[in-house]
């Protein structure tokens, strides 16, 4: 009787389960699938750019909206969950940034405030609205109220793998009962292409960008390494779908809707605002290379250094050279760890400025002119063979400080 009753009771297991409607592998989530009155819907919601710095790069929201039973009537609730929060008022904002320690918080607001917001700045908000069994929906509800508390909406940041867009992926897909499966696109990018996108138009923020990132920002990327854009995230959540086993797989997202259109005339009075500076870094950076070999060439003339070029030029790069040099070495930031701009930006002619500085003015050599000429000279012959997209800054002012070294050398051989 005993393996009789282990095939009844096995039978019986199997015919409960028959019962509970599980999608079959040719059915895909309709629209009204899991909006009724009773149920959760999730939403992500994608903010296109603004003109701000920060702003670039757009924006990622959850809209979660449900009923719920208040004094014995059913009341829609609604809200929006945010974990892009910041105060540039808090200690040490800046410090903490660059040290990549900074904190964002997690919360909620109402949609018509999220829309305020986005509007006033002429940005674009579109849902996509999941497509989420409803005890899916109500897990993400749960942990997306739980995240929000105030002993848990602190995380760190991070720029590429920790930011306001890849929280939301990662709280919509631990809410999923299944594996969600993004399709390959091609081509393939990179963070540092990601970004030229978004900074097209804003060449000193692209040129602060580049100055930063290192060579790790400019290797191929995985799809899901491209979803730390909003915008990127946007596009792959519409041709995602869900492996949920047993050969059954549905749509990610079941609709589209565009809640705010984007407006293009406040979008240019906020460009419009901005302050502006008259050149570009290209341009400037050539200026200052061609500036820096006319105060060369008349040095050769004269057979004499113009020293206050040595006191400003190695005081800026020195400067420079310390954030590049800091960046490399303490920031927690992704990618800044291998930047080869350290080749040409570093602290060292700060400990030379003065001795260069005073060897000029009494007409006498200086070996860091040599040392100078082999650094420099070594960095323009492996120039084009360094994995890195250098910013626009490092080709004119490694020649531009070559140039004054090859000078000095020049000046004194030239003297009786």
């Amino acid at each position: 009787m005993q393996p009789f009753m282990r095939r009844l009771i096995h039978s019986l297991l199997l015919a409960l389960l028959a019962l509970v409607p599980w999608p079959v592998s040719s059915q895909v989530p309709q629209p009204g699938f899991s909006v009724v009155d009773s149920t959760v819907v999730a939403s992500l919601l994608t903010c296109s750019p603004g003109q701000q710095t920060y702003e670039l790069y757009g924006h990622s929201a959850i809209r979660i909206s449900w009923n719920e039973v208040k004094d014995e009537a059913v009341v829609s609730c609604e809200r929006v969950y945010n974990f892009g929060i910041f105060d540039f008022d808090q200690p040490h904002f800046v410090w903490h940034f660059t040290l990549g320690e900074c904190d964002y918080i997690a919360a909620y607001t109402s949609l018509p405030s999220f829309l305020r917001e986005y509007a006033a700045r002429g940005s674009s908000v579109t849902e996509q609205v999941l497509a989420l069994y409803p005890d899916e929906a109500r897990h993400l509800l749960l942990s997306l109220d739980s995240v929000c508390r105030p002993e848990n909406r602190s995380y760190r940041y991070h720029i590429f793998r920790h930011n306001c867009t890849t929280k939301a992926r990662d709280y919509i897909e631990a809410a999923i009962r299944g594996r969600v499966i993004y399709p390959a696109r091609h081509p393939r990018h990179t963070f540092r292409s990601i970004l030229h996108q978004f900074t097209d138009g804003h060449e000193w923020a692209r040129e602060g960008n580049d100055l930063l990132l290192g060579a790790e920002a400019d290797t191929l990327l995985v799809e899901r390494d491209e979803q730390f854009s909003p915008i990127y995230l946007m596009q792959y959540f519409d041709s995602a779908f869900v492996d949920r086993g047993r050969s059954v797989y549905t749509t990610l997202v079941l609709q589209r809707n565009e809640l705010l259109p984007e407006d293009t005339s406040r979008q240019q009075l906020e460009a419009d605002a901005l302050p502006a500076f008259p050149l570009s870094p290209r341009a400037l950076w050539w200026l200052l290379f061609v500036i820096g070999v006319v105060v060369a060439a008349v040095e050769v003339c004269h057979r004499r250094i113009f020293w206050p070029a040595d006191l400003v030029l190695m005081t800026l790069q020195g400067l420079a050279g310390c954030l590049v040099l800091f960046m490399v070495l303490c920031s927690e930031h992704d990618t800044v760890a291998s930047n080869w701009q350290v080749w040409v930006l570093n602290p060292f002619p700060l400990f030379f400025v003065w001795s260069v500085v005073r060897a000029d003015r009494l007409g006498q050599r200086h070996i860091y002119h040599r040392f100078a000429c082999l650094l420099l000279g070594s960095f323009l012959l492996f120039y084009p063979f360094i994995p890195q997209h250098f910013s626009q800054l490092a080709l004119p002012l490694a020649l531009l400080l070559l140039s004054r070294a090859i000078v000095h050398l020049i000046v004194y051989r030239l003297r009786p």
